[in-house]
């Protein structure tokens, strides 16, 4: 693949954090500060180990359901967002909720509803039982049915082909995504779009960073969890695009040596929920085996940044004016 005899890193930029992951964990960091442990989380607040297992030091309580917490403590919804449903349950449970759900996945939300008022059947394209999709879904669950890739197109039932409108869940490939809505074009041709992209721009950016780098690289690195689409899509991006071999490991010490054996360029990028320490771990190991030279590869710049949830902002600004 590549013409130089040396070995070498391509480090894809962007990568790592996404500005929706960033502050759902300054949420939950901020959160115990303000309130003290413990605190309760729905869900993984982002899909990476480390990271859950670094606030569950500090003395965040990870959660599968709101009636697992205590009855008037303190829940963070994760960044994926959560249906009605959950937020009724809090309620009932006189539970203090911080929302943390990343606004990209809210406006699929609003979207969501809208097309319901205007009594839309939807496609959701998404992964049947992420928590992302359950969310989105329990906004308009009479209306709203999941698709998950282009085969699965033609199961689709609609009460009026000529009033169908599709949404997908932020974090998927940017490729399959649009070869499931041609899809579903074709079958619906006056199909509505939603009014912009669903696919979270740290997503596509990611990914055309992997798609930059890969053709050079006879192996790719992502360093992401395996319940991360986002990290999962990364690994299909970058064979897709070119690379020999890829592999998602949750950490540096789970990479194996004989990965390397015979390559030259080692693409190495990591998922939206993964904090770049992780990445500098894997580096550090590949100059162990001789990979010390490492180039990034730009494709974008990212300045995105989102404010702490309502309900944490105003309870640190009374603390501020106290």
């Amino acid at each position: 693949m590549t013409a130089t005899n040396r070995r070498r890193v391509l480090l894809a930029k962007p990568r790592g954090y996404c500005a929706g992951v960033d502050r759902a964990v300054v949420t939950v960091e901020k959160a115990l500060e303000q309130y003290g442990a413990p605190i309760y989380v729905r869900k993984q607040i982002v899909h990476n180990t480390h990271v859950v297992s670094t606030l569950e030091k500090r003395g965040a309580i990870f959660v599968e359901e709101t009636d697992q917490v205590p009855e008037g403590a303190i829940v963070v919804f994760s960044a994926h967002g959560v249906s009605p449903m959950v937020h009724e349950e809090a309620k009932r449970r006189r539970l203090k909720t911080i929302d943390a759900t990343c606004p990209l996945v809210t406006k699929v939300h609003k979207e969501a509803k809208r097309f319901a008022a205007e009594d839309r059947d939807i496609i959701l394209i998404g992964h049947t039982g992420h928590e992302e999709v359950e969310g989105t879904s329990g906004e308009a669950p009479d209306h709203i049915q999941i698709v998950d890739g282009p085969d699965e197109v033609d199961k689709v039932q609609v009460r009026n082909p000529d009033n169908v409108s599709w949404l997908s869940q932020t974090t998927l490939s940017v490729d399959e995504t649009n070869a499931t809505v041609d899809a579903l074009r074709k079958r619906f041709p006056n199909l509505l779009d939603p009014p912009s992209d669903d696919i979270c721009y740290a997503t596509s950016n990611r990914q055309d960073a992997v798609k930059a780098m890969a053709p050079e690289c006879e192996l790719v690195i992502v360093v992401g969890s395996d319940n991360s689409s986002n990290s999962v899509r990364l690994v299909e991006v970058a064979l897709e695009a070119g690379a020999d071999s890829a592999h998602l490991i949750d950490n540096a010490s789970l990479m194996d040596e004989s990965w390397l054996e015979g390559v030259q360029t080692v693409g190495v990028t990591s998922g939206a929920s993964v904090p770049d320490i992780l990445v500098q771990d894997l580096l550090d190991r590949l100059a162990d085996y001789g990979y010390g030279e490492v180039t990034e590869v730009e494709t974008a710049q990212e300045s995105l940044t989102f404010s702490l949830p309502k309900e944490l902002r105003r309870d640190l600004r009374a603390e501020a004016t106290a």
